[in-house]
């Protein structure tokens, strides 16, 4: 896929959400991505910051790179797209996540990539999406260096939903995910060790690990 500069300019009402929102972004995202992971998991955000005791998730292998598209949706009252990953998938089946996946040799950067990923699993067009900036890199218990890019995106895409990847698409308020008292810490036995992690249930849509830390780091970044 050749990736197109953005092309739309959002319609911004002084004093509203999304004005709102824009302003502090521009305060407080990354103008470049994170670093590559330099081998000090305790030092960085990921799945082990809930769970003090979890192991090293790199300490066998470096961890490898991937990167999400984090989708504001320019609405009066801005929004989060998010995906439900198929349910036949062999990981994170059925789970809630962020358009992307792990970086390609062709691709050009992380940006790249979370664009393609996006095109490949809900069509959504480079075109509509305006880069906003990066969050924090993310560090998964599955291995993986997540780059989070955050970009906002026209409220006149269009989706072709991939079936293989991916059930549905939905979008969810950036205002619940914003309020910290819809930030519920929970936890659950894995692999021998207690883990806690981020949830953020909404309308009957459970959105918590890594997608919900992510979110969390958006609110820390941008609204904290």
């Amino acid at each position: 896929m050749t990736v197109s500069p953005p092309e739309f300019k959002p319609v911004v009402r002084p004093g509203g959400a999304l004005a709102d929102f824009l302003a502090r972004a521009a305060r407080g995202l990354s103008a470049e991505p994170p670093r590559a992971y330099g081998g000090r998991f305790r030092a960085v955000n990921g799945d082990h910051v809930l769970t003090p005791d979890a192991p090293d998730p790199a300490a066998a292998a470096p961890p490898r790179p991937a990167a999400v598209l984090v989708p504001i949706v320019a609405r009066p009252e801005p929004t989060v797209l998010l995906t439900l990953r198929s349910a036949h998938l062999n990981s994170h089946a059925g789970q809630v996540a962020f358009p992307g996946g792990r970086v390609d040799p062709t691709d050009r950067d992380a940006r790249d990539a979370a664009l393609r990923e996006a095109w490949e699993e809900v069509g959504l067009e480079a075109r509509f999406v305006r880069h906003l900036g990066y969050l924090d890199g993310y560090l998964s218990g599955t291995g993986f260096w997540i780059v989070p890019v955050v970009g906002l995106v026209d409220p006149a895409y269009g989706l072709a939903i991939n079936p293989n990847e991916v059930d549905e698409a939905f979008e969810v308020p950036l205002a619940f995910l914003m309020t910290p008292a819809n930030h519920q810490r929970q936890s659950r036995e894995w692999q021998g060790t207690l883990r806690h992690y981020y949830a953020m249930p909404y309308e009957g849509r459970f959105i918590w690990g890594a997608t919900a830390a992510m979110l969390r780091n958006l609110y820390e970044r941008v609204y904290a």
